[in-house]
């Protein structure tokens, strides 16, 4: 923190707000992974019907994100933040007082989508600090950013498997009261506030596209309840979503005012490739995290605190990696090592089994550190310099729309795969799964030569 005081040009106060909001999301996301099984027990729900509350929440976001980012890049942070961080604490009373498990799906709907300010304001900002500063590439910020939704992401099954240790599945859910407060507190103090006179600016010819986002809505939720439990008698659910899709591009091209900008998204070969990583990483990512989480519990014995506490590792890793390579501007290199390292640890999975050592376990999910703490970063800095400038907010949601999609992709495959009475079996179904998702990462890497521009052009401003 001492480095941005140093600096003297970042506004140190938006640095507690942005962090506190984008981890909303990530906490939520990863920390319900070991109250899967509990919530299960506690409802009588199988392994099937829990990853609705995966796949609910990666829903609302997905579709959330670019609607917020729109929303900001409008209006500015400040409102959008304040609504949608309290929508956080008023999901979570109705979480803890669910009657049945089907409220609890509605509390992560509504969950989701309180979660969608915190990363699409906080880029918003950054850029908009750094056009105010002339800093054009404030890559500490960028890189705090990073190591805190990563921290948060891995750290959420430990704090999960502690909580749910001390006060049941319910205190995952109370944990976020406390922070929906704090968020609403600090965004109301410390956040800019955008004058009428510059949203009217903005909003002078421009309108909101709400045909596009309930079309892209349809398309998402056509597809997820195909992959929540693919059947040739759900086929008509991909007609839908391939229908809707195709229908978002026509409305998007016809639109004067696109929801997402196909056109110019079409022609950002970058950008695409940039979204198209994030979501098979993120793919990877949650297959291992929820997958592998319940295979801790159910095939190998472990408590809820144990198999989140063996996930501290990847935590640690993730951190120092982030740390250690967020100075370096060049970001394919980042991609490649992660990937590949990201390939070979599902790879492993193949020879864990109920009988195997701890210390192999944990070794796995320490090398998986690396690739989370490398794929994360590299991904999110790319979006910051390839998408349009005035276009952040809306760029950046996307790009955790293609991560929760990568997420939503997860999550049907550990219903599809988990089902079996045999997890371990499953487990080894699930790996292969990734297998093949990390070899199409890997080709899409390397044939991305755009990449090697991003960390030359910003070493050559540097000599300058």
């Amino acid at each position: 923190m001492s480095k941005f005081r140093n600096e003297g040009r970042f506004n140190q106060k938006l640095i507690a707000p942005m962090i506190l909001g984008s981890i909303l999301n990530p906490i939520n996301s990863s920390i319900i992974s070991v109250a899967l099984i509990p919530i299960g027990k506690a409802f009588g729900a199988p392994p099937s019907q829990t990853a609705w509350l995966v796949s609910a929440l990666y829903l609302a976001t997905a579709i959330g994100q670019p609607v917020v980012g729109k929303l900001i890049d409008i209006y500015g942070p400040r409102l959008l933040f304040l609504i949608a961080t309290s929508l956080v604490g008023f999901s979570s009373f109705i979480a803890i007082f669910a009657p049945d498990f089907w409220w609890l799906v509605v509390a992560r709907v509504l969950l989701g989508f309180g979660t969608c300010s915190g990363y699409p304001a906080s880029m918003y900002l950054i850029r908009s600090e750094a056009e105010r500063t002339r800093e054009g590439s404030p890559t500490s910020v960028l890189t705090l950013l990073a190591i805190a939704n990563q921290t948060i992401a891995v750290i959420g099954p430990t704090l999960g498997g502690l909580l749910i240790q001390v006060g049941g599945w319910q205190s995952t859910f109370i944990i976020n009261i406390p922070l929906s407060l704090a968020c609403v507190l600090l965004g109301w103090f410390r956040f800019p506030r955008v004058s009428s006179i510059s949203i009217r600016e903005k909003r002078r010819g421009t309108s909101i596209d709400f045909t596009g986002m309930a079309i892209f809505g349809i398309t998402l939720i056509s597809a997820l309840l195909f992959l929540m439990g693919p059947a040739l008698d759900k086929l008509y659910l991909l007609a839908v979503a391939a229908g809707a899709g195709a229908a978002f591009v026509i409305v998007e091209l016809k639109s004067r005012d696109p929801f997402i900008n196909v056109r110019v998204l079409s022609g950002n070969k970058a950008l695409l490739s940039t979204y198209a990583r994030s979501l098979l990483a993120a793919t990877v990512t949650y297959c291992f995290i929820y997958g592998f989480t319940q295979w801790l519990e159910k095939g190998r014995g472990l408590s809820p605190a144990h198999a989140g506490l063996l996930l501290l590792p990847m935590f640690l890793t993730a951190i120092i990696i982030s740390r250690i390579t967020g100075k370096s501007p060049a970001i394919r290199l980042k991609l490649i090592v992660g990937s590949l390292i990201q390939f070979i640890t599902m790879a492993l999975l193949f020879f864990a089994g109920p009988a195997s050592n701890l210390v192999f376990l944990a070794g796995i999910i320490l090398l998986l550190g690396i690739p989370q703490g490398l794929l994360n970063l590299a991904n999110q800095n790319a979006v910051y310099f390839q998408a349009v400038p005035s276009q952040m907010g809306a760029s950046s949601g996307l790009l955790r729309t293609f991560m929760y999609m990568g997420a939503m992709l997860a999550s049907a495959a550990n219903g599809l795969f988990l089902k079996s009475e045999d997890i371990t079996f499953g487990m080894h179904q699930l790996a292969l799964f990734c297998v093949v998702i990390g070899i199409i990462l890997i080709i899409i890497t390397l044939f991305d030569h755009s990449l090697g521009k991003i960390g030359i052009k910003k070493q050559a401003e540097n000599k300058i």
